[in-house]
């Protein structure tokens, strides 16, 4: 029997309020992650299993960086220097982590873009559009769209995750 990475502890049940549902949500899919990470000696954060080719700790940096991008470059309007820095400067499609970058560096960067965004959804409401200038010329969307597309970034490379643990070492989530 293969043994569990993790538990994933959604927010209970009698919460009604969807910016505080968002908010439970988001958290519990960070600490999901890093949860599939634990363990993982550095050889294997730093290698690729999926012939896509990405590798744990790079996923670690690309969801910080959806986190920034979404809520501090789009809703927020902030200007970055780099709103792409997870990608690979020499081809574009693919995720990048430096050589000098380390996991607990990549913890800090998602903690740090984790409570920009937990402020946002705790001091602003749903159905504000997000502001013009950052990542957005016009049409921007709302709040609520903007944490909603996150949750889907994060459900969608957890299962990613998922994978990848049980082929490095039959570890398989909840």
């Amino acid at each position: 029997m293969s043994q569990q990475t993790d538990e994933f502890s959604e927010p209970p049940g009698s919460l009604a309020d969807p910016s505080t549902l968002l908010i439970g949500y988001l958290r519990a899919y960070r600490d999901t992650l890093l949860r599939k990470l634990d363990g993982l000696d550095d050889e294997q954060l730093r290698s690729a299993i999926l012939p896509s080719g990405w590798t744990p700790l790079q996923l670690l940096k690309h969801l910080a960086h959806v986190e920034r991008r979404w809520f501090g470059w789009g809703f927020l309007g902030r200007q970055l220097t780099d709103p792409w820095a997870d990608h690979d400067p020499d081809d574009p499609d693919h995720w990048y982590v430096a050589p000098d970058e380390t996991v607990a560096g990549l913890r800090s960067f998602l903690a740090d873009q984790a409570a920009v965004a937990d402020r946002v959804l705790a001091e602003h409401r749903l159905d504000e559009a997000a502001a013009t200038g950052g990542r957005f010329a016009d049409d921007p969307p709302t709040l609520g769209w903007i944490g909603f597309h996150v949750l889907q970034e994060y459900a969608r490379h957890l299962g990613h995750l998922d994978v990848v643990r049980e082929l490095i070492d039959n570890s398989v989530g909840k």
